[in-house]
């Protein structure tokens, strides 16, 4: 049976769009229904690699899992990464399509409906129900002109259209009656009702509040969310890492204190979600304001401008003081980026993070890192030497970045196949003393063997510390957070109005 589309837009960024399509996707998923998410453009700092070897948004990543799918590039067209404050590279149908500024890539946007609309065709024939996903305000006026992803999306689609708002930073009202006046009259046809995201307290103090709405726009208030603190589902992008866990009084239970240095243009942090969820770690996100003595574990995470952060950390101190916290004794782990700057210079021929330049690295590893055109994008397995009870590892690719070794140590990594195809090939590196490693591969913390093991490591170098801990499945746990999801939005949504809304 073939539904109606259902668009879930936003009063503005982060106010819960991503999430409550990846519930609704499982909940329809748990009814039987054959359903997929669709997200025109996204701007993420997190990205995925598809079987394929396609670059596509986390957030549809997680969407395609609440909905029981593989991801595919056509669930988001069109991403953005942001490589400084003006400008993003743009992929394309999971390829790059070229660096733009803001101002360039407006111009460009029109010419990209195609493509955009290309993907969701194949998506709606493949499907029965899309749950479509706008992206920051629906009602930017000086955005309207050229928009490929909210109401000009929605009346593409022919999508029944639902507006989220964050009651919980205040100005629920100007977000919901604001908006509806600042619609058309085309657009307020397609809007269909509010969800009130984010609630704190008794929600019945708020039924004066659904009422003003109601009354004011003619559209009903279909559920009033509350705020759930310890949903831990991946998020994507600088607003969601601002609500990291950032370092200041470690925890006093002895567990392992792991720091991720929060660079400005970090990338894939969601590479260390699964670090964050272990029993007996305490993972933060430091930067040159904090203290680095004490920590076990210092790892330097992907970045889509590594020039440019090595710069941030030689003119905040933190360079010498990452190249202090080693010599003393400390571990560091980078990983893409950070493994990068673990070297001894990146250099840039041919400008692809801006001038062409080369900066020296921290000079913790025996490598050197050439930037070059050809993005690599793949999935792969490996093995990890020395290592025999992790088994074969899962994890993907993403950099623009040729790396050689000249010095002692020993590969990180074998990859034995990329998207699906064997060979034997090395990656990253390890120095002699095993105290620092570098590799490209993201996702490697989700293998559940690797990271029993890898923190197994990491607890026999601190004396008296209990080295034996719960095995955990991240997968098991990620499933867990999508039903739990789930019941949330059925016990707080009007499900039976919102399914009236979709039957054609």
């Amino acid at each position: 049976m073939k539904y109606r589309p259902l668009m879930i837009l936003g009063s503005g960024s982060d106010v819960g769009k991503s999430i409550m399509v990846a519930g609704l996707c499982r909940i329809f998923r748990q009814e039987g229904i054959r359903v997929a998410p669709f997200k025109a453009q996204n701007m993420a700092l997190n990205s995925f690699i598809t079987p394929e070897g396609g670059e596509m948004g986390r957030a549809q990543v997680v969407q395609a899992q609440a909905a029981g799918l593989i991801p595919h590039v056509d669930m988001n067209p069109v991403l953005l990464k942001p490589s400084s404050e003006v400008g993003s590279q743009v992929i394309v149908q999971g390829r790059v399509y070229g660096n733009f500024s803001a101002r360039d890539y407006y111009r460009l946007k029109p010419r990209l409906m195609r493509q955009v609309m290309a993907s969701y065709r194949r998506l709606s024939r493949s499907y029965d129900l899309i749950v479509l996903e706008g992206a920051g305000s629906a009602v930017e006026l000086n955005l309207k002109k050229n928009d490929l992803v909210n109401f000009n999306m929605a009346r593409k689609a022919g999508a029944a259209v639902l507006l989220v708002a964050d009651i919980d930073r205040g100005g629920v009202f100007a977000a919901t009656i604001g908006a509806f006046h600042l619609l058309t009259p085309s657009e307020r046809r397609m809007l269909r009702g509010f969800i009130i995201n984010k609630f704190r307290g008794d929600a019945a103090l708020f039924e004066e509040g659904v009422t003003i709405i109601e009354r004011r726009t003619k559209r009903p208030v279909l559920g009033v969310v509350p705020y759930v603190g310890d949903l831990a589902l991946p998020e994507e992008d600088s607003v969601a890492l601002s609500r990291k866990r950032l370092a200041g009084t470690w925890e006093e239970d002895g567990g392992l204190r792991i720091g991720v240095v929060r660079l400005p243009h970090i990338s894939n942090y969601t590479d260390f979600d699964p670090l964050e969820q272990e029993p007996g770690v305490d993972l933060r996100y430091v930067d040159h304001r904090d203290e680095l003595s004490g920590l076990d574990l210092l790892i330097l995470p992907g970045t889509k401008n590594t020039i440019s952060d090595l710069l941030y950390l030689k003119e905040t101190g933190l360079f010498r003081r990452i190249q202090a916290y080693a010599e003393s004794g400390g571990r560091l782990a980078g990983i893409c980026g950070g493994y990068q700057m673990l070297g001894q210079e990146v250099r840039d021929p041919l400008g692809v993070e801006g001038d062409p330049r080369a900066e020296a690295g921290l000079g913790l590893l025996p490598v050197v890192t050439t930037l070059a055109g050809a993005k690599t994008t793949t999935q792969v397995q490996a093995r990890a030497p020395g290592r025999r009870d992790c088994g074969v590892l899962s994890a993907y690719e993403i950099h623009m970045g040729v790396t050689e070794t000249h010095g002692e140590g020993q590969p990180a990594f074998e990859i034995i196949s990329r998207n699906g195809q064997p060979l034997k090939v090395a990656d990253g590196w390890v120095s002699p003393n095993r105290r620092v490693w570098g590799a490209y591969l993201h996702g490697l913390f989700d293998n559940d063997g690797f990271r029993r093991v890898f923190l197994q490591e990491l607890r026999q170098t601190r004396p008296g510390m209990d080295t034996t801990a719960p095995a955990t499945s991240y997968e098991n746990f990620q499933e867990a957070q999508l039903d739990r999801l789930a019941e949330l939005l059925r016990r707080h949504l009007d499900m039976g109005q919102i399914k009236a809304m979709i039957q054609t």
